[in-house]
């Protein structure tokens, strides 16, 4: 699988799950914190083409998957998951 990124926050309980999921599933991913990145909800709407009003953002390769919900359904498909 291609490398994920999640973008998300310290503070944000999903983007720990989204992170712990690629773990447990051997997947490259790159966490990139907004907050210390100074990279805003709008920034991250500018990128995917519509609204954002969560995080994380979750990417694979360029696809943008979505949240953490669709992340796992994704990991679902692609047979990879446990949850």
């Amino acid at each position: 699988m291609e490398q994920v990124t999640i973008f998300g926050r310290a503070s944000c309980g999903f983007c720990t799950r989204a992170r712990q999921l690629c773990e447990i599933n051997d997947l490259p991913y790159r966490y990139v914190d907004i907050v210390e990145e100074g990279i805003s909800k709008e920034d991250l709407s500018n990128t995917i083409g519509k609204p954002v009003h969560t995080v994380p953002q979750i990417f694979v390769g360029q696809e943008h998957v979505g949240g953490f919900d669709h992340f796992s359904e994704y990991l679902q498909r692609a047979g990879s998951t446990t949850n």
